[in-house]
């Protein structure tokens, strides 16, 4: 499918979950509080440690940003910290990063994440949205992008196979850009460890897995160029300071982080099973979320929502919603027993 630049409005919004003022607007009735499925973020996150009132009166220095990309590039597997750059946030990249080359062929493999597309039409760019990867031997896109895994089937595209299209796009002065999001969970198809390469660029999120989405906090990994050209678009103090604190810690917990994964495992094939052993068909998902199809004759959606279940459905796509973990016992046996029946 092709998407023109005009297609895609500067102003339009992408539909996004945890929007609980539309769940409440839409289902007025519904038990409070909302219980948020829709986000896929960790409802477990990371404990906060103590944070100075330095950190909230002083501007961030920048002994903390490289203690921050010093721990990052440790945690993702990069081999120096020249390559990453922090962000507020990975929408900022990824409405930043098309304006770094001159407009050109951009393949997006869809269905995925919403604010890609747009963001690269915005720049200018011609974008494609493709069902499928292209062949390392055939005719390739400027830029190539992909979500791996795959929000929101979890759609999984083994490491080898992207590195093969990274040095076939580079040869050509291409870039293979890939949106790791939700790799904190699947560490071993990440292809941070190849960082350096020509034109492979990487996006990390770290609210998602660290359960802490408010303190918005992203990275860009990638050539020492690009990514100073992308910090020098930022500017300083791209990062608040009390977030430097907390994530420069998070990165650094290897304990937390392996007891997260096998805790996210865990209720991954808590909820699959529920759902299956209700009739619903499970169609896709990581351990942070779950994409179902609503049974014949059933708006899933609805039923969820009018029980204080908020969910994230798929205009595009009717009958598919997404739902991600109950964050206690109690919220995730209402959930079972509101699935049971339907």
């Amino acid at each position: 499918m092709m998407v023109s630049a005009n297609s895609m409005e500067a102003g339009a919004a992408q539909p996004h979950g945890g929007d609980l003022a539309a769940a409440s607007a839409l289902f007025p009735q519904a038990p409070r509080p909302w219980i948020d499925l829709s986000t896929g973020i960790n409802p477990w996150p990371y404990p906060l440690p103590d944070i100075p009132a330095s950190a909230w009166a002083r501007l961030p220095e920048p002994a903390q940003e490289r203690a921050l990309c010093a721990a990052a590039a440790t945690a993702y597997g990069v081999a120096d910290p020249a390559l990453l750059v922090a962000a507020p946030g990975s929408q900022i990249l990824i409405q930043t990063l098309p304006f770094l080359r001159a407009p050109g062929h951009v393949q997006v493999l869809a269905p995925t994440y919403g604010e890609h597309a747009p963001a690269w039409a915005r720049a200018g760019h011609r974008v494609e949205q493709v069902a499928g990867l292209p062949s390392p031997d055939g005719p390739l896109p400027d830029v190539l992008l992909l979500v791996n895994p795959n929000n929101p089937d979890g759609r999984i595209v083994p490491p080898a196979s992207l590195l093969a299209l990274a040095d076939a796009l580079a040869a050509r002065g291409g870039w293979l850009v890939v949106d790791e999001a939700f790799c904190d969970l699947m560490q071993e198809l990440s292809l941070a460890p190849g960082i350096g390469r020509p034109g492979l660029l990487v996006l990390r999120s770290f609210g998602k897995f660290y359960g802490l989405a408010g303190l918005r906090l992203g990275f860009l990994l990638g050539p020492e160029s690009l990514v100073a050209a992308m910090a020098d678009r930022l500017g300083p103090w791209r990062v608040a300071g009390p977030a430097l604190l907390v994530a420069s810690q998070a990165l650094a917990d290897i304990d937390w982080q392996t007891a997260t994964r096998a805790r996210l495992a865990s209720a991954h094939q808590s909820l699959k099973t529920a759902l299956t052993e209700a009739g619903i068909e499970p169609v896709g998902g990581t351990a942070l979320f779950q994409l179902v199809r609503s049974p014949d004759g059933v708006d899933l959606f609805t039923a969820l929502a009018q029980a204080g279940f908020w969910t994230r459905r798929f205009p595009d796509r009717p009958g598919l919603i997404r739902l991600g973990h109950p964050p206690d016992a109690h919220s995730f046996g209402r959930l079972c027993q509101i699935l049971r029946s339907y």
